[in-house]
């Protein structure tokens, strides 16, 4: 018979470590870290650490994991509220797209990102690691929530897959370049000014026709 509480013991030890390596890593980055600097952050034995991975690297790279899930989940916590029609759909993608910038200008996604750019060329799987955990998943469910606005009439006949596609570049190159490559915090007015202005010129091109009644003559 399976110990519930001893398995759910070892898995909240497991992702303690995990929280802690990622902390030390983007404080440290790969090389200055050890192993005992995350089992001290973690408040555990060096040995402990080892018993859950054998050895850096296997650490970096599940730590590198998991805070990718947890980045995708709260952009798809974002994205959520456009799962049905929207009554003001510029003021409902005016605060996704903040949310999800929010997201990508957080100190934990910038590090993911410069921690993957720095050490990309030791280990070149993590371009998969992260993109499989990032943008390659949020892209589609984007396309998702774009699709039903195409549906409900909300906006014109498109690609939802290029429409989001589009739309999240212009909301990532701006973000990237204002924090130089993950490196410095982007201020709330940017944030603001990047979403507002991505959203207004998607809608510039993927809001349908105003309806020719609707005007007055």
């Amino acid at each position: 018979m399976v110990d519930l509480p001893a398995a759910r013991g070892r898995i909240d030890k497991r992702r303690a470590i995990l929280e802690a390596a990622f902390s030390v890593f983007s404080c440290q980055g790969y090389d200055q870290s050890s192993v005992q600097d995350i089992a001290d952050e973690a408040g555990v034995s060096k040995q402990t650490v080892y018993n859950h991975f054998e050895d850096k690297q296997r650490v970096f790279d599940e730590a590198m994991a998991a805070t990718a899930e947890s980045v995708l989940a709260d952009n798809l916590a974002a994205i959520e509220r456009l799962r049905t029609p929207v009554a003001d759909l510029r003021a409902s993608l005016h605060e996704v797209t903040r949310e999800i910038l929010e997201v990508n200008c957080e100190h934990r996604s910038r590090a993911l990102r410069w921690l993957t750019y720095a050490q990309v060329a030791r280990f070149p799987h993590l371009i998969e690691v992260v993109q499989n955990r990032t943008s390659d998943r949020l892209g589609p469910a984007l396309a998702d929530r774009l699709a039903r606005l195409v549906l409900s009439g909300q906006l014109r006949p498109c690609d939802p897959d290029q429409a989001a596609e589009q739309l999240l570049a212009m909301l990532s190159a701006p973000a990237e370049a204002r924090s130089r490559m993950g490196t410095r915090d982007v201020p709330a007015a940017d944030i603001r000014f990047v979403a507002e202005g991505a959203v207004d010129t998607f809608l510039r091109a993927y809001a349908p026709p105003a309806d020719p009644g609707s005007v007055s003559a």
